[in-house]
């Protein structure tokens, strides 16, 4: 499995998907972009348009998640957990696969 998500995060997941009111159809999407101080940056949003050839689909806490089999490669074996703390809330990306990361943990070098 390319990517896994903390129970903490699955459950915020399903937290931002009931207050927006989306329904089942709706997963949700993490993948990179080229961009951010290290080099590549994060994505999560919410998406319903899934591609057998282009995505990989998993299951997750009762989530279902979307990664693209080209992020797949950068994303391999990373863990996605949710922090809520005095200083910061939000989803931290643990990745084995990066070599440097910028301060704030929003991007990464591989």
């Amino acid at each position: 499995m390319a990517i896994t998500l903390t129970e903490k995060a699955a459950a915020e997941v399903k937290r931002v998907k009931e207050s927006q009111n989306f329904g089942d159809e709706m997963f949700l999407r993490i993948g990179v972009a080229g961009g951010g101080c290290s080099g590549f940056s994060y994505r999560l949003g919410f998406d319903q348009a899934y591609d057998e050839k282009m995505d990989s689909q998993y299951e997750i806490h009762g989530v279902k998640v979307v990664v693209d089999k080209k992020s797949a490669l950068y994303l391999d074996g990373t863990t996605v957990d949710w922090y809520e703390g005095l200083e910061q809330r939000g989803f931290k990306f643990d990745n084995p696969n990066a070599v440097k990361s910028c301060g704030c943990g929003s991007s990464f070098q591989a």
